[in-house]
């Protein structure tokens, strides 16, 4: 699920595709070379052990559900630690999450159909009665649209389709007419209300009694609304008008699907995590597969399976080329930017993501699924349970797990496409987990802390609705189930909706608005339908060949070799190169990465990559060697991370003609004055000699008095800001050595210190990029005398200075019309980085992530959110690729680029050119956006 609650499914099987490669897996992550030991497949499971642990499941169902009806019923959940019921507005609010409670019995309404699937007809039919006695839909209480769609309106619609199933078997539900129907009827013309948008877009909630905008709603007034949220309609609204015969839950459920598909990103053809729900403009800019997008993609592959309408399937294929072009990593599944689909937007991954093994087996693309599941279930074995989010390196990044059943849904997907007992034991494990450590007197409660096994007060009703029906099934035989489970298609919140539906009520118009497709290089446009047989009947053992070499992703059992490293001191040997002591215009230190089989990589965007392969080192000792000085190099960069982000500052040219209407987004320095805290900086500017500060200036009297202007490279920030400091200056602006660089294709950063107490600079220090630096410089050939503002944020423009040739202090530009200004201003935020030889490594190490090839990781920082809850040290375990972004950028070039003149002797532009490509690229820059998490 997208939000707050549960995950996907169908309820039949995989579609037959082309004999499979038996060809294994890459080489496992860890740097050990050795040779792979394959083993016989896992034995198969016995009939009586796969009983034993189907009635386990029932029991811990029991368990679950009898505590819910004991201590909680009517209340929407368990609250299973304090043995009570979890009402809205009675209990501390817990912000979103609550959205899903409406005062509705929600973990009944939820578990509906789980009950028939566990054989349990006849508390099915008592369950029933409560619901049609007891719920109330019209309470006055703002719900969200799409968790109120996938578990109420989903678990009415579910319960729907078992009880006339129970009723025409003949024993059970004789006496049921459609009630439960009709509640979703009721429902279902309750949440219409949302779609009142131009867009066709739902507003993310609704009030249950009073609907949208109205003053008693209290809601109506959001803007945006995440892609899964306003993708995840089309199941339960189509199903309901089919079963019912009104069109109208269909018609809006398809505007949406066909609004999103029309603002996907026609060039990468991904699709953001939230969008603007009147505009249509993507507000977070990130893709991926897991929270806020992964029941998107899910519902247009079901929707096609359930309805019949082509579009939505060549809809889906589009989307997944897209998908494993750029977002599969095997056996990652890591975000990208949709307008830079090549760059990875986070190095870590949401819990979420366990959704898509299983649609990639619905899909018949099993070894991806296989590889993606295996590499989850390492992580399992390690904190026991998925954490919500976990690093590239498989550390903890959100250490809540709220019972997810997302991995069981792959898990039985898996099994049923393979037939491999493996499979069997993954259930099993999740089982014993779920009782060891989960279980609790009145039910089983969340895990607050995966690493410290502490409980939440909170079971959520997907788990009883997902969780429970999963592992059932997965050991289920087909006689142990009273009807045929290939007979239904599983929402995301597994409810279970009849096929038959395709061919009822078919009033819709199919419109196919899918045009315009990229051409694709795979057989993904396969047309393909669904089965019932296994996949590889001859070879038992090729989930276990693409398996195998993931064993040991997780554990970091790499050889350090420090009985070697001892040995080589006492030698007399040299050691190993540290990270802290590397500097990439040394040439020896340049061979020995390259005896330890580390490159460095020059890209075109001016960042500098360092990539290992160990099989192009030397030995294996080197080769340990550089794992090591890889994962050095990381942690130096999370050491000098700073707890926080700080926002962007403001460049204001003051001087005539600009008279602060030009305003450069600057980023800024973790060390010297901070302009947040103290009075803005005001002066005029002059460029130091020499250029890139590194040495003593040799024109101290240019500077005094002035803020200076300094190249970026060959020497640290902090060594610059000394040298001006000691001239007289009082400020300084670095501009980007990096020709072309510019806001508004790259994120700013914040320039870090040298690893040293930097107390002793007490001068303002700002970085601007090279196109906004050029302003500045264009403006100082074109008027010679210029004034600038260094704040943390504009000031507002005095008219008065527009009379004046000059402004004679500094009050005169104090208030500045914002209006006027906004041209020349970019809001962006900023991600510290900056080159070593100006600093000691400030990457953020959230950035680690697989590259593309070689199996090789990444740090790519440029495009990384600066919350600081995010910086988390991460590394890999096999072949490493660290981009350090800017933080060794330009380093190696500074031998060709250390002309301190290498910027100004060009011919320029003039400077209304300038400023006025300057405002066309405002609008490039909105396309991009910080990653919001």
């Amino acid at each position: 699920m997208s939000e707050a609650g549960g995950g996907r499914g169908f309820g039949y099987s995989v579609p037959q595709r082309a004999p499979w490669s038996l060809v294994a897996a890459t080489a496992a992550l860890c740097l050990v070379s050795a040779t792979s030991v394959w083993t016989a497949g896992a034995s198969p499971m016995s009939r009586e052990e796969k009983q034993k642990l189907g009635n386990q499941v029932l029991e811990m169902f029991d368990h679950a559900y009898g505590n819910y009806m004991e201590h909680a019923y009517p209340a929407d959940e368990l609250m299973p630690l304090t043995c009570r019921g979890r009402v809205r507005g009675q209990e501390p609010s817990r912000g979103d999450v609550d959205d899903a409670l409406g005062k509705f019995s929600l973990t009944l309404i939820d578990s509906l159909d789980t009950l028939v699937v566990l054989n349990k007809t006849k508390e099915f039919e008592d369950a029933v009665r409560k619901v049609l006695r007891d719920v109330n839909l019209d309470n006055d209480v703002v719900v969200s649209v799409f968790e109120t769609n996938i578990r109420v309106l989903g678990g009415l619609l579910g319960g729907h389709s078992l009880a006339i199933m129970l009723k025409e078997k003949g024993e059970y539900m004789q006496w049921y007419n459609d009630e439960l129907l009709q509640m979703a009827k009721q429902l279902g013309y309750k949440l219409l209300p949302a779609f009142n948008t131009t867009s066709g877009l739902p507003y993310p909630r609704i009030n249950l009694k009073f609907g949208i905008r109205k003053p008693e709603a209290r809601t109506g007034t959001e803007t945006d609304t995440c892609t899964a949220c306003a993708g995840t309609l089309i199941l339960e609204f189509a199903a309901l008008s089919r079963f019912t015969g009104a069109t109208i839950f269909e018609e809006y459920a398809r505007k949406a699907l066909d609004f999103l598909w029309e603002k996907r990103q026609r060039s990468s053809n991904l699709v953001g995590v939230t969008i603007n729900i009147h505009t249509g403009d993507w507000v977070r800019k990130d893709s991926g597969v897991g929270a806020g997008i992964d029941s998107y993609y899910e519902y247009l592959l079901k929707a096609y399976v359930l309805l019949g309408d082509d579009s939505f399937l060549e809809r889906f294929n589009t989307h997944y080329d897209a998908i494993m072009r750029y977002i599969s990593q095997p056996p990652l599944l890591l975000d990208v930017h949709i307008h830079k689909p090549m760059l990875n937007a986070r190095t870590w991954m949401d819990a979420l993501l366990a959704f898509f093994p299983g649609l990639q087996v619905l899909k018949g693309d099993i070894r991806p699924a296989i590889e993606t599941h295996e590499m989850l279930y390492q992580v399992i074995k390690k904190h026991n349970f998925l954490p919500e989010a976990f690093t590239t390196d498989f550390r903890v990044h959100w250490a809540q797990h709220p019972l997810r059943p997302e991995f069981a849904e792959s898990t039985y997907f898996l099994y049923k496409a393979t037939g491999d007992p493996y499979y069997l034991e993954v259930g099993k494990t999740l089982i014993e987990n779920l009782n060891k450590y989960a279980r609790v007197p009145c039910g089983f409660a969340a895990m607050k802390d995966v690493r410290t096994g502490s409980h939440e007060d909170r079971m959520d009703s997907f788990f009883l609705a997902e969780m429970f029906k999963y592992l059932y099934l997965l050991f289920a035989d087909k006689e142990d189930v009273i009807f045929d489970i290939e007979d239904y298609i599983f929402t995301t919140e597994a409810h279970l909706l009849p096929l038959w539906l395709s061919t009822t009520n078919q009033r819709i118009s199919k419109k196919n608005t899918t045009s315009e497709y990229t051409e694709l290089d795979d057989s993904n446009f396969d047309w393909t339908c669904p089965n019932t047989q296994i996949l590889f009947p001859n070879d038992p053992l090729y989930a276990q060949s693409i398996r195998e070499p993931l064993k040991n992703v997780v554990d970091k059992s790499c050889p350090r070799g420090i009985i070697r490293v001892e040995e080589s001191f006492r030698s007399g040997a040299k050691p190993p190169l540290r990270a802290r002591d590397f500097m990439a215009t040394n040439p020896e230190h340049l061979e020995i990465l390259k005896k330890m089989g580390v490159s460095l990589i020059h890209l075109k965007d001016g960042r500098v990559q360092l990539v290992q392969h160990a099989i192009q080192a030397a030995s294996s000792i080197d080769a340990e060697d550089g794992l090591r000085f890889m994962q050095e190099m990381i942690e130096l960069s999370s050491q000098q991370q700073k707890e926080q982000q700080l926002p962007p500052r403001a460049v204001q040219i003051v001087s005539h003609p600009f008279f602060g209407r030009v305003v450069l987004t600057a980023g800024p320095a973790q060390f010297g004055l901070d302009l947040s805290k103290h009075k803005e900086t005001r002066g005029f500017v002059a460029s130091s000699k020499p250029y890139n500060g590194c040495s003593e200036l040799t024109n101290p009297e240019a500077v005094m008095g002035k803020i200076a202007l300094i190249q970026r490279g060959q020497c640290m920030f902090a060594e610059k800001a000394r040298n001006i400091q000691n001239a007289g200056a009082i400020g300084g602006i670095v501009i980007d050595d990096n020709e072309g660089s510019s806001s508004d294709t790259a994120p700013l950063f914040q320039m870090a210190g040298d690893g040293k107490d930097t107390d002793d600079i007490t001068i303002p220090m700002l970085f601007l990029f090279s196109k906004e630096g050029s302003i500045i410089l264009d403006a100082i050939r074109e008027y010679e005398e210029v004034e600038v503002l260094l704040s943390d944020k504009a000031k507002d423009r005095d008219p008065e200075m527009e009379n004046e040739e000059q402004p004679s202090s500094e009050n005169d530009s104090q208030n500045q019309s914002a209006e006027q200004i906004a041209s020349g201003s970019q809001e962006v935020d900023l991600v510290g980085q900056e080159s070593p030889e100006e600093s000691s490594l400030n990457s953020h190490p959230e950035s680690l992530s697989p590259a593309d090839t070689d199996n090789a990781a990444s740090i790519s920082p440029s495009e990384q959110n600066s919350n600081p809850t995010e910086n988390h040290e991460t590394t890999s375990l096999d072949d490493e690729c660290t981009d350090l972004d800017n933080q060794l950028q330009e380093q190696s070039e500074t031998e060709e680029d250390s002309n301190p003149n290498v910027s100004w002797g060009k011919k320029v532009q003039p400077i209304d050119s300038i400023l006025a490509d300057w405002n066309e690229d405002i609008e490039a820059f909105e396309m991009m956006e910080k990653d919001e998490l």
